[in-house]
């Protein structure tokens, strides 16, 4: 057994704060309290403030050690219990009801974790740990209470959840659809038919699409945040988690089928530009950035997904792409198109081409005596004339003010004839149908010519045109009593 004074040492030098303090005044109370048929003691002290206070005031500090004194910056045990109301105050409440109800409810040794003040100010985060001494279960006369300051845990701690929480807000509140997600069993699946021998993922994927859809299914989505409801028309995240098969569908197959020969290949950041569909069923166009995490890369159980939507910006190019190749009053192509597409049949065919040169009779005179507007409304009837009697390969451009152009590849001379009574019969219903409007008669002068391989589009071009102008003529010819001011 060692000597008294080696336990004294051992108390007086512990690296830990230690108090050795007399309970017995608070099992007095506390059996007063049980003799006035009180049986919940913390409803007890919560209802009155002033409960807590007199438990306090029965509990008597005998001894700290000099760990205790260096942990409240007292230069002695008098200063320190002098001024014991300024080490346990403000937030304590909470904690010493809890640490009051364990005695109550019998137990005689505990921990707890709650606040003190150093006679400096200086907060204090603590663990407690409350023990009353063997022998003296039945009075409470010693009690050892020892005390570890985590003040620089609980702060590393705090500054962790706040961290997480400013993360989580980033997240939440980012502009950008964003996804995160589990790719380990995708990673799982390529790895295994690495160790069957394939060297050729992108044969594999040709012969075996079905090993896309099977990486698809096994992706898990791990969270989303608002702009990904916002962007897909989801009420919550399990709407939008239930419904993904809706989502990513149809072009997706390709686009992902190019996700996994990069992944394959190495990259684990990529960009595309993908199709995906809102839970209404509108098509949007994305731009997506995947990212596997630096410190997920052996294992792609973290992956980032950013999704921007770009279906605005897509309309937009397409309208601006529409009207460099096609003419806004009529809807058909416009003349540059029909130069550069002549450019490309002179040089590559498919041959035979035909081309129809129209023009239209009489626009003139309308322009002056009705305005523009009434010959503006001619010119879109021609569009609708062209337009419903052409079909593909053959397309219908507007190529000057009232001229027009139909360019037929692949047509020999009789097609091309053909397409010529298809545009008259056009214009015969298209003048039945305007007769009761504005009681104008739309007429068209016409010529064609056919270029056989190795012939200039060009000349042929010049023939429909000279045909053109023989039509017009003999519709002038016919018709003495129009005016003719084209």
């Amino acid at each position: 057994m060692l000597p008294a004074t080696d336990y004294e040492s051992m108390f007086e030098f512990a690296p830990l704060s230690l108090w050795l303090e007399d309970y017995s005044g608070l099992h007095r109370l506390f059996e007063s309290w049980r003799s006035a048929g009180i049986v919940d003691l913390v409803a007890h002290l919560q209802a009155e403030p002033a409960h807590v206070r007199e438990c306090m005031a029965q509990l008597r500090v005998l001894r700290v050690n000099q760990s205790t004194l260096a942990l409240y910056g007292a230069a002695d045990q008098a200063e320190l219990l002098s001024r014991l109301h300024n080490v346990f105050r403000d937030d304590m409440t909470a904690p010493v009801i809890y640490e009051l109800d364990q005695l109550w409810r019998g137990k005689l040794c505990f921990d707890n974790q709650t606040v003190n003040y150093a006679l400096d100010g200086r907060r204090l985060d603590v663990h407690v740990r409350v023990q009353v001494l063997p022998g003296y279960e039945a009075t409470w006369d010693r009690v050892l209470v020892s005390l570890d300051d985590i003040t620089e845990r609980v702060r590393a701690e705090q500054l962790r959840l706040e961290s997480e929480r400013y993360a989580r807000e980033l997240f939440e509140r980012s502009p950008v659809s964003l996804w995160v997600e589990d790719f380990s069993a995708v990673k799982t699946l390529l790895d295994d038919i690495r160790k069957r021998g394939i060297t050729d993922f992108t044969t594999f994927i040709k012969v075996h699409p079905e090993f896309i859809t099977r990486c698809m299914r096994e992706i898990r989505v791990i969270d989303v945040n608002r702009e990904t409801l916002r962007m897909f028309g989801a009420a919550d995240k399990s709407e939008l988690l239930d419904n993904l098969s809706g989502v990513f569908r149809d072009e997706m197959h390709d686009s992902f089928a190019e996700q996994l020969l990069d992944l394959w290949n190495g990259k684990m950041l990529q960009q595309r530009e993908v199709i995906n569909y809102a839970l209404s069923g509108d098509l949007l166009n994305i731009h997506m950035q995947f990212a596997v995490l630096d410190d997920r890369l052996a294992t792609w159980d973290l992956v980032l997904v950013s999704l921007i939507d770009i279906t605005a910006r897509k309309k937009a190019e397409a309208y601006l792409e529409y009207l460099g190749k096609h003419d806004v009053l009529t809807q058909l192509r416009n003349r540059t198109f029909f130069s550069e597409e002549l450019n490309r049949l002179s040089r590559k065919g498919p041959w035979p081409v035909s081309v129809l040169v129209i023009d239209m009779n009489g626009l003139k005179p309308v322009n002056d005596e009705e305005g523009h507007a009434a010959g503006d409304a001619l010119l879109r009837r021609v569009g609708e004339v062209l337009g419903k009697a052409i079909d593909e390969p053959g397309w219908p451009a507007r190529i000057g003010g009232d001229e027009f152009a139909v360019v037929l590849p692949k047509t020999d001379e009789r097609g091309a004839e053909a397409v010529r009574d298809r545009i008259v019969s056009m214009l015969e219903l298209n003048n039945q149908f305007y007769a009761g409007q504005s009681g104008r008669v739309l007429n068209l002068a016409i010529g064609l010519a056919t270029c056989e391989a190795g012939e200039s589009l060009d000349l042929a071009l010049q023939r429909a045109d000279h045909a053109m102008y023989a039509d017009k003529a003999r519709h002038y010819r016919e018709s003495p009593n129009e005016r003719r001011r084209d």
